[in-house]
Order: C-alpha cells, then structure tokens, then sequence
C-alpha cells in the first residue's frame, strides 16, 4: 500500500469520527426543517452613564432609577437570569478642557457676592476633579426590586459623574433621571437629563460658542481601559477649524468637561457638535447655560434621517429655535410642519429650511405653539438627505426666562420610561405623525410608596396629545412613567417637568426613545451539512 493510500485512509476514518460526534451531540428535538426566525429576549447588561450634576455651590441634585416591568417588546420572555444588581457607582472628574483658566479668572472677579454662577463653577468642578480620585468607585445607588423606583439626593458643586451597570431581571428598560435645581445665578434653571448609554457617535444639534453662552461636553468612560475621543464642531459655513479637539483622552471610569469656546477662537451662536470615539466607548451629553437666559442638558439627537420628530414644545413657549444640521453629501430640503392638538399644520412663513450639506441651518420659530402644545415634523421636500437636529425652547421672558432642548428622537417600537414624574409639574407628550395610535402609559409605585395605575390614550393621527399623566394611588415621592404603543402608527414621545422657583418658570424635557429592553436573538439548530463537501 502506497502513501498516498494511506492518507486518504486516515482521511476518511477521522472524517467518520467527526461525523459520528456531531451525530452524538445533536440536539435529540433538533429540527432540520425548523427556520431560523429570530427571538426578542430580554437584554442581560445595560449600562448607564450620568455627567457630574452641576458647578454650582447651591445645587440640588435627585436621582431616581427604575427598571419597568412588562412584556417590554413582542415575543420577549423571563430573563435567563432571575437574579441581577442594578448598581450606579461615582466616577473620578478628570481636568482636560482648556478653558479652566478663563474659569479661574470668573470665579476671582465674582468672588465679593459670594454666588458661583456656571460658568464661574465649572473650573471649580475641574479643580475638584483633580484631588476626587480617591471616591472613585464608591456605590452611590442600588435598585432593590423591578417596578419600584428609587432615588438619591447630592448637594453642590463636588458631586461626581456616575457610572451603573445592570444585570438579570434589572438590565430591560433600566431608567435613571438627574434632576438639578439651581435657584441663583445668571445661569440658573432645572437641568433633567436620562443618563445615557455609552456609544461610540454622537450628534448635537443647538450648542453655542457664543461668550453668552458656556457649553461644556461632558465625556464619560464607563469601561477599564483609556477612551480617545474627537470632537468636531459645524456651523453655518461648515467645518469650524479646530486644533484642540482632536485625540482627548478620558481615564477608566472617569469623567472629562471641555468647554466648547476653548475649542474654537469663533463664536458662533448655533453650533453642531459631533463626537466620536477612536477608541473605546463614552457617554456624551452637552450642559448649556445662557448667562441670561438659564441652563439644562442637551442631549444626542437621534440617528440621522431624512424625516425626524421633535416632540412636546410647551404651549406657553415664548420663543423657539430650530437647528439642523446635514450630516450627508447632499443639501437637504425640508417641509417644516407643526403636529398641534387638532392635527398638523404649516407655520406661516416657516413653510420649509434648506440646509447644507456639513452645515448648521437655524430657523426662529418664535412663540410657533400659538398657547397649544405641539410637535414639530420635519419632512424632506424632494430627495431625502439624512439630517440630525434640536429644538432650543424658552419660557418665561427678560429676567424670568428659562431654556430647555427638545432634541429629535426616534419613535417608541416596543416601551419607553422615563422616571422622577412629580405629584405635580408632569407634562407627558404624544406625538403620532401618521396614523392615529393607542398608546398604554402605566405609572409606577412612588419612590415612598403608592399603587402603580395605568391609562390608555387614543392619539389622532398627525397630531400631538399633551397630557398630565395619572399618579400613583397613594403617591409618596416620585414615580416613572412607562409608554407602550399598543396598535396604529408610530408614537414620538416626551416628557416635559415644571418646577417653578421665584417667578422662572423653570422647565426640562426629556424625551422618550425606545428602551432596547429586548434583542433579536437567532433560533439555532444542528446542521450536519456542513461536513458534506458536495461531492
């Protein structure tokens, strides 16, 4: 017997072994005709990201934190794990933007009254970063059961960014709200945000590099390892030049502020921020404050799209201004369309923005809501071109003015929640751009106790439906609200808090995009195919 005889031999017999242990360890109820049809299951680990609060000596801060349940999405079942924390730990704030020296200097000029504004308390953050090391991983909230929410205060202006994970039965629909009050200075006001999820892209429609203004990015690494991020900043002529930044790093579960004015030596009052990663991932979110004009967050706009939705613009709205930016090659043109109460409408003399590709477009909307609330849809008017974009919303005017942003956000596919709804103050807006659409709102129990309730609403088609969401029975602190489209068409979503303070009508909004409680999950089965060559 030859050589070549005895390597097709062997050949042969270990192919007939392999094909004998696949055999074996085929599924005994493996179907070979079964399709592979993906599964919704629940999510096992959420991760969640909150910037350092505020800069200032007088701020209040409350976190409320909620894991909804219910189905949370078609097909989804128990999670694997019926155990699973949901935990947020403080971060260490790391100096890195260039303008803490401007800081400096504001606090020494104002030091006689006393008051730290937020332009003045940012270095004040930074400087305070810098010996904060030694907190860094200290638990700060932990959720006890699904459901029932929970919450925590902090004071002031040394409060530290957050980091939280959530495993098991707690990861579906994880919720975290920060809500600051700052009742002094010329950037004082409410700032809500949801705490967001680390990415790699982000978008940022309606900053400002104006000396009016003091907009600082808040990068936020949750992971073990350095992230490296670039910002680049768009205004209406396009790219505005940069040298500072590009390549910044942000420590392992640290925070980095950067000022957007350091960046750039123009000042621009609409500006398009977009900040990507070259390596690892961040959580990123823009804090404004108008030195006349109040403060809140400024949150990522959705995906780019050649339509968007910006839902929930308060009917008392004094003056309202839309800022779009084109993220493609092509210029886009857009219809611009108000979704009122009784169904949309075409502002007159608003009728459509063309906007550039690479560049920010900004349109003055004015008090466009007319005392109703509504939405604003934008639609392209010829070939559509993917855009991202915001809405900066005042209340209130001269010394008793207020800001808020309502940033584009996709529609809710399965359940959206947002938490820290006041007995009080709570605005929940509902937005069908379509067709009409069902929507089911369950209130959770209260931070303190009370029964969960829940409402349905019917939404007319292309139309916004404002609502004071019902309380919990027996409410005692605050509750989350959770959404649930139940039949019709796609719903937008968000929710707007009051809390008055001395006149200023002080407000947030935040919006409601989908949990991604569940994932697609592929249906695997044995397949012996693989080992037959064809031949």
């Amino acid at each position: 017997m030859n050589r070549t005889s005895i390597s097709l031999i062997a050949a042969a017999t270990a192919l007939a072994a392999v094909t004998g242990f696949a055999s074996m360890s085929a599924p005994a109820d493996a179907d070979p005709t079964a399709a592979g049809a993906a599964a919704r299951l629940p999510v096992e680990r959420t991760s969640q990201l909150c910037p350092a609060p505020s800069v200032s000596d007088v701020a209040e801060t409350t976190y409320t934190s909620v894991t909804p349940t219910g189905k949370g999405g078609a097909d989804s079942a128990p999670a694997a794990d019926a155990g699973g924390t949901a935990e947020l730990r403080e971060s260490t704030v790391t100096l890195a933007d260039p303008g803490g020296a401007d800081g400096d200097k504001a606090d020494d000029e104002n030091a006689d009254d006393g008051k730290k504004d937020d332009k003045e308390g940012e270095s004040a953050q930074d400087d305070a970063g810098k010996g904060a090391t030694g907190e860094a991983g200290k638990s700060f909230m932990t959720l006890k059961e699904p459901g029932t929410p929970v919450s925590a205060e902090a004071s002031g202006a040394t409060s530290p960014a957050l980091v939280g994970t959530a495993t098991g039965r707690f990861a579906p629909g994880w919720t975290t709200q920060q809500t600051t009050t700052v009742t002094v200075g010329g950037a004082r006001g409410l700032l809500g945000m949801t705490c967001t999820a680390p990415d790699t892209d982000f978008w940022f429609p309606g900053a400002s590099t104006e000396r009016s203004r003091q907009d600082y990015v808040h990068l936020t690494n949750p992971d073990d390892t350095v992230a490296i991020v670039d910002i680049e900043l768009y205004g209406a002529d396009g790219a505005v030049k940069s040298e500072t930044g590009e390549g910044i790093p942000v420590p392992a579960k640290s925070s980095v502020p950067v000022l957007l004015s350091t960046l750039t030596s123009e000042s621009a009052p609409n500006v398009t921020v977009h900040v990507t990663t070259r390596a690892g991932r961040v959580g990123a979110a823009v804090r404004a404050a108008d030195d006349a004009g109040g403060s809140d967050w400024l949150t990522a706009s959705g995906a780019p799209a050649g339509s968007v939705v910006l839902p929930g613009i308060p009917k008392d709205a004094t003056d309202v201004r839309l800022v779009v930016f084109a993220t493609g090659s092509a210029d886009a043109d857009l219809k611009v369309q108000l979704a009122t109460p009784e169904g949309t409408i075409t502002p007159a003399g608003l009728e459509s923005l063309h906007v550039k590709s690479q560049m920010t477009a900004a349109l003055e909307l004015a008090d466009v809501t007319k005392g109703e609330a509504g939405s604003l849809v934008l639609s392209p008017s010829g070939s559509p071109a993917p855009v991202v974009a915001a809405l900066r919303i005042v209340r209130g005017k001269g010394e008793k003015r207020e800001i808020a942003f309502i940033p584009a956000t996709a529609p809710i596919t399965a359940r959206a929640t947002v938490a820290d709804n006041r007995a009080k103050g709570s605005t929940l807006s509902l937005t069908a751009p379509g067709a009409a659409a069902k929507v089911r709102v369950t209130s959770s129990p209260g931070t303190e106790g009370g029964e969960p309730t829940v409402e349905t609403y019917d939404v007319k088609a292309r139309s916004t439906l404002a609502v004071t969401p019902k309380a919990p029975a027996g409410l005692k602190g605050a509750y989350a609200l959770t959404v649930e489209p139940e039949s019709g068409g796609p719903v937008h979503a968000s929710r707007t808090l009051e809390l008055p303070e001395d006149g200023v009508p002080m407000f947030t909004v935040q919006t409601l995009p989908d949990d991604r409680g569940t994932v697609s999950v592929p249906r695997a089965r044995g397949d012996l195919s693989i080992l037959d060559d064809g031949k």
